[in-house]
């Protein structure tokens, strides 16, 4: 009985090694392609092509897009800029990382970006990205991964290549050049409610934007009036990518509407909202 119990954990450990070498064969042979189930992930952007991120991953981008577009910088850095991110953080804010990295770029403090708490603020560490990229001689005519080497100094200079396409989606969407094109799902949770949850957004919508005359009071939302169609869709874009953490329940523009509990943009009847505006709605409170 000893014998054969043993001849059978001995059975079960090769059985368990095999599908561990195989799995391992697996993930050598796929290398970069391989990537993870979208069960998880709660926002698609379909502008030309279709990126699926996060909840979390959407609102970095969203707001790396934006201070790119109040720095004035042309979509090509966004672009960059997204890349970089999407390689050294996952377009997470991390707390940690090689050495003393930290942040959605992995900018190290002893190599002059700032204190720790300034570069895990992603509007901090987008800006400093964006003026170092905008030193950089000829970064425009630059592949993606050769401008963003520039900057980043990184052991593998030829990572951020692999996410130019996925960052061209997103930088056409979060720029304005496509209609409806970014779509999440909030769940029945949100992170916000009520008078705390538009106070947030209006507040983070200027900081990011520089928008001018936003009214912080409003309990129940916000309006904000575009200087023409493309900053209407950065803006509506850039309310529903920031629609989990802050608890936004509803975003028009135009004759198109995005609501969490559909998680879609779809048409809607009647007028449209006045002087061209962008409205947004927040969750109750309770």
């Amino acid at each position: 009985m000893w014998v054969r119990t043993r001849a059978t954990v001995a059975g079960g450990v090769v059985l368990i090694l095999v599908a561990v070498i195989a799995i391992w064969l697996v993930v050598r042979q796929v290398g970069d392609n391989l990537t993870l189930p979208l069960v998880a992930r709660k926002c698609t952007v379909q502008a030309d092509g279709r990126v699926a991120l996060d909840a979390d991953q959407m609102a970095n981008a969203a707001t790396i897009a934006a201070i790119g577009a109040k720095r004035g910088m042309p979509e090509r850095a966004v672009v960059v800029a997204l890349a970089t991110a999407y390689q050294e953080s996952g377009l997470r804010n991390l707390a940690d990382g090689d050495r003393d990295s930290v942040g959605l770029f992995q900018q190290r403090p002893s190599q002059g970006w700032g204190t720790p708490a300034q570069i895990r603020d992603p509007r901090y560490a987008a800006n400093r990205f964006y003026a170092a990229l905008k030193k950089v001689r000829g970064w425009e005519k630059m592949r993606v991964t050769d401008a963003a080497q520039r900057v980043q100094r990184s052991a593998f200079p030829e990572a951020y290549q692999k996410w130019a396409d996925d960052s061209e989606v997103l930088s056409r969407a979060l720029m304005g050049d496509a209609s409806g094109a970014v779509a999440c799902t909030v769940g029945r949770t949100p992170v916000m409610h009520g008078a705390a949850a538009a106070a947030q957004l209006t507040r983070n919508l200027v900081l990011d934007w520089g928008l001018k005359g936003t009214d912080p009071t409003n309990p129940t939302g916000l309006a904000v009036t575009p200087g023409d169609q493309r900053d209407g869709w950065r803006y509506a874009h850039w309310l529903v990518s920031h629609a989990q953490d802050h608890g936004v329940k509803r975003v028009r523009f135009g004759d198109l509407e995005w609501t969490a509990r559909g998680g879609s943009w779809d048409r809607v009847d009647g007028p449209q909202n006045p002087a061209g505006q962008v409205v947004a709605e927040v969750f109750n409170e309770g």
